[in-house]
């Protein structure tokens, strides 16, 4: 499972693995029975085809209708199954939000929403980029949120989901996804980790925005200036106390996230210095108001200011 990427997202030689979601989903529903699969039409391009070829009758295609797709899910999980649904972010969010709201999260349901192509990770233009969902999911009463980083976490989510209980949601990385965090990390429910030490800047991130603050707190070291980072992977339930923390050492702040800026990772890191009377100049790095056009994510990543060469010169 484990190759040299070409992934635009990483720099060359890094370790990857391909479809970490369907492999670790396999890995899980060999030992839970009640766990099933569904997508809408989009098994082949959210990793879940492993699954669908170990299991072919605990896997359920219900075709280009993401609103039944939650509602199926919902009914299953009601039966006693634990659903995980995958489509692409923007068509669960925009399309079956409030069918994820009522028929899900209202009665506290185990189902677990894996939505692909978070943010830029596509070159397929606005109307599959996923800008706008960590602030739509986390306004929903109940629900889980997480956004993971790298192919390692994005398996031990798989198995965290699973543990928790009632409606989640997942920023979904497919293919083939590098590996980026410390060899010592390991995904905990609700909790940020510091996955990196430094003394000049305090970078707050998640999801594969940390990869890119990794990179760019090793360009600052060359430059000297020492950077450290905070990982928030889980935006609902949000970790305030370990932000808090973070927030103290550091008389520069940063939050770094592919996701709009306004109701996503640096508005929650705001509200939180607020509540704790903390008051700091906090940098906000990520999109901007507005729909974004078709290009390489690479490319996209680079024009908006979210990838790690554009994170170094904003922190520099």
């Amino acid at each position: 499972m484990l190759n040299s990427t070409s992934n635009a997202h990483a720099d060359s030689g890094k370790r990857s693995i391909q479809a970490p979601f369907g492999a670790a989903l396999v890995k899980l529903a060999t030992h839970h029975d009640d766990v099933v699969g569904l997508t809408a039409d989009l098994g082949k391009y959210t990793d879940i085809m492993p699954f669908a070829a170990a299991f072919p009758d605990r896997y359920f295609n219900v075709g280009m209708a993401e609103q039944n797709l939650i509602a199926v899910a919902a009914g299953m999980a009601k039966a006693g199954k634990t659903p995980f649904v995958t489509t692409y972010g923007v068509f669960a969010t925009r399309r079956a939000y409030d069918f994820i709201a009522v028929a899900c999260a209202h009665s506290n349901l185990n189902v677990k929403i894996f939505g692909a192509l978070p943010g830029l990770t596509t070159s397929y233009g606005a109307s599959h980029q996923a800008i706008e969902d960590s602030a739509l999911m986390r306004a929903i009463p109940g629900l889980t949120v997480i956004d993971p980083c790298d192919a390692s976490e994005i398996m031990d989510v798989v198995n965290a989901a699973y543990d928790t209980p009632g409606t989640v949601y997942v920023r979904l990385q497919r293919g083939n996804v590098p590996i980026a965090l410390p060899a010592d990390y390991s995904f905990k429910t609700g909790k940020a980790q510091i996955v990196k030490a430094g003394s000049d800047i305090g970078i707050i991130s998640t999801g594969i925005s940390t990869a890119h603050a990794l990179e760019a707190a090793a360009r600052l070291e060359a430059s000297g200036k020492s950077a450290a980072i905070l990982h928030v992977p889980t935006l609902k339930p949000f970790d305030h106390a370990a932000v808090v923390e973070f927030a103290k050492s550091f008389d520069q702040l940063a939050t770094v996230e592919n996701h709009v800026k306004e109701g996503g990772l640096a508005t929650q890191v705001a509200e939180c210095l607020f509540e704790a009377g903390i008051v700091r100049k906090l940098q906000r790095i990520g999109l901007p108001d507005a729909f974004v056009e078709y290009g390489s994510p690479a490319y996209l990543m680079d024009k908006y200011g979210i990838s790690a060469a554009k994170i170094f010169e904003a922190l520099r």
